[in-house]
């Protein structure tokens, strides 16, 4: 089989035996055959000698040296794409400098490195030791002209000297498939697939290996149309290698899966969960779905079908895990929305008509736009400054565009439908003769309003409303929805306020101390502050509080029922007993606990993101730590803190640092 192997070699490179590398060790006696075979028995010699010298270094520098991109060679429109896919999840314009281009660069190139260490080391194991060399060279040499496999196509893209993506990941079962329809080629034994026998006469590894690919790519979805499968999570900060390795070599085509730094950066960054269904041996081995956290929030969610789309059997599974997590529509809706965004702006930069739809979704009118970033998308802005606002509005609302109001002044005047951007009236003490719009596009700021007779506020806020001195509700009719905040800071008594079904801000009720006829909303986005509050019986609080929970001055937990899902912190100060205490299972920040003096009872939330403030605790017992919490973020005397380092020494329950 090694002249086989040789004179296959010569088949399908040509002009091997005339390479300089190929001539250093030939005769001149040799023909090309005996060229090709002493060349491939000193690669055989040197990469013994490197691994049995433990020398393997100095060979994968050879290797970097010959084959990894260069600084140089990095295009520029890898970093262009990098900013529009920025801009299109809503990041905004991310500019790359010249110091970011440097970060990038050196993570292109180690990931690339990465990636030819994992065939050096595969093809020097005890795994393959059985292919003879002459094999190795021919897959090592063909792996490194292939870019990405495109699953639609079913073949692999051709890599070039600028190409950034990290060498293809290990297919064993293709490299074992190749080898062993070669055997039956070089002996003359039927091969069924001639489709594959003729590949294999002609030589190509690109085309053999696609079609191998491709091959095994169907055989493995035939047998995972089954939807049975399961779910592991990788917890925030733990080692990126377990998910690495169990995610390499898959066909996923995720980056997490391309580069163990990659991988790295995404486990720092947040929990990350895959769904596994099951391997040719019944193992539940093969990945379908991903879900990558940013801290406490949904990131993205991928799939191994084309372009990385959820595959349709496995839509159903996603449905089922996204609802273990709070913030699931919101996430769905930043998806939404950014892709609508993205229509429009395309729409936009090639000068097509904007119709009712864009342009009612460009305005916000029937719901603000949310994107991944902090901000708001930029590109928002940059298409409204180009258009005449007030016809574009009227269009939308089918109003005149006299009923569009851009001025305080206009917006004062009477038999205005709708008033774009903030309104702020923060100088108004009194609402006698007081004409708001129907409709205030942004915020509207009251601020020094101190009474409520005579108030008719608009049916829809699209901002927040800042009702910041008011002390009474008494003929206060609030709007049906405020897209942004509601404050309400001063408010002594919640006895006859009737709250919006929808706040999408934070709530402040700072001064309330009796919960008397209140009725929170079901769900607030943001932040909800009722800091005097002293007792929580009759208190009814929301499932989900997307920011953080005060409830500083509250000292029982009599009749106290928390929400399931705190994004921000939750100050429970003054608290001195567990008595009646369950808290979320999820505190994305601090928890402060500062006056207990008994963890005795305590059941911690399973996820606490900031610190853990037990100021007054004067022992450990009880005391029980989330799984992977850091004690460094343990505020406690130092007592305690040793009491519980000593009984968890053993443990891996909690990091230690």
């Amino acid at each position: 089989m090694e002249n086989s192997g040789i004179e296959f070699l010569n088949k399908i490179y040509k002009d091997l035996h005339l390479k300089e590398e190929v001539m250093h060790t030939a005769k001149p006696s040799d023909d090309k055959n005996k060229k090709v075979e002493r060349y491939i028995d000193r690669i055989e010699n040197v990469t013994k000698k490197a691994v049995d010298k433990n020398k393997l270094s100095l060979l994968k520098k050879y290797y970097y040296d010959k084959y990894v991109i260069k600084k140089e060679n990095v295009p520029d429109s890898y970093f262009r794409l990098e900013e529009r896919i920025a801009l299109e999840r809503g990041y905004g314009h991310i500019k790359y400098n010249e110091q970011l281009k440097n970060q990038a660069i050196e993570t292109i190139i180690k990931e690339q490195e990465d990636s030819i260490d994992r065939w050096l080391e595969y093809f020097t194991s005890e795994e393959t030791s059985y292919y003879p060399t002459w094999f190795k060279y021919y897959t090592f040499q063909g792996m490194l002209k292939l870019g990405e496999y495109d699953k639609e196509k079913g073949e692999y893209t051709k890599r070039t000297s600028s190409t950034t993506k990290p060498f293809i990941e290990i297919n064993r079962e293709a490299v074992a498939m190749l080898y062993s329809e070669l055997i039956k080629l070089f002996k003359k034994e039927e091969i069924l697939d001639k489709e594959l026998e003729k590949l294999l006469n002609n030589g190509s590894f690109t085309k053999i290996y696609s079609y191998i690919t491709k091959k095994l790519d169907e055989i493995n979805k035939e047998k995972s149309n089954s939807e049975e499968g399961v779910w592991k999570k990788y917890n925030q900060g733990s080692d990126p290698e377990i998910l690495f390795n169990d995610v390499h070599g898959k066909g996923t085509g995720w980056c997490t899966a391309g580069g163990i730094e990659t991988a790295r950066t995404h486990i720092n960054g947040g929990d990350f969960y895959v769904y596994y269904t099951k391997d040719k041996e019944g193992k539940f081995t093969i990945p379908r779905i991903a879900i990558r956290m940013e801290n406490n929030k949904i990131g993205e969610i991928r799939g191994v079908a084309k372009d990385q789309n959820i595959e349709s059997n496995m839509e159903k599974v996603v449905k089922e895990k996204l609802n273990e997590f709070p913030d699931k529509e919101e996430y769905l809706k930043k998806v939404k929305d950014m892709e609508m965004l993205t229509y429009v702006y395309t729409k936009w930069k090639n000068k097509v008509e904007l119709t009712k739809e864009d342009l009612r979704f460009l305005y916000e009118i029937d719901d603000i736009i949310i994107g991944f970033g902090y901000e708001e998308d930029p590109r928002i802005k940059e298409i409204t400054d180009t258009r005449n606002i007030r016809k574009d509005l009227a269009s939308a609302l089918d109003c005149k565009e006299e009923e569009i109001s851009l001025t305080k002044e206009e917006a004062l005047s009477g038999n205005i439908k709708y008033h774009y951007g903030d309104l702020d009236l923060e100088n108004i003490r009194n609402a006698k003769g007081l004409k708001l719009p129907e409709h205030v596009g942004g915020n509207l700021r009251l601020h020094n309003l101190t009474s409520a007779e005579g108030l008719n506020l608009p049916e829809h806020v699209g901002g927040g409303l800042y009702l910041n001195s008011l002390t009474s509700v008494e003929e206060l009719n609030l709007p049906n929805r405020i897209d942004g905040s509601l404050n309400l800071e001063r408010l002594i008594r919640a006895k006859g306020l009737k709250l919006p079904e929808h706040v999408g801000g934070g709530l402040y009720l700072n001064s309330l101390t009796s919960v008397e006829e209140l009725n929170l909303p079901n769900r607030i986005d943001g932040s909800l502050n009722l800091e005097r509050l002293i007792r929580a019986k009759g208190l009814k609080l929301p499932e989900y509080v997307g920011g953080y929970l005060n409830l500083n001055s509250l000292t029982s937990a009599d009749g106290l029922k928390l929400p399931n899902y705190i994004g921000g912190y939750l100050n429970l100060h003054s608290l001195t007993i567990t008595e009646g205490l369950k808290l979320p299972s999820h505190v994305g920040g601090d928890l402060y606990l500062d006056s207990l003096t008994s963890a005795e009872g305590l059941n911690l939330p399973s996820h606490i993101g900031g610190y853990l403030y037990l100021d007054s605790l004067t022992s450990a017992r009880g005391l029980e730590l989330p799984d992977n919490f850091d004690i460094n973020k343990l505020v406690c005397s130092d007592e305690v803190k040793m009491q519980l380092i000593r009984r968890m020494e053993n443990s891996q329950k909690c990091k230690i640092i």
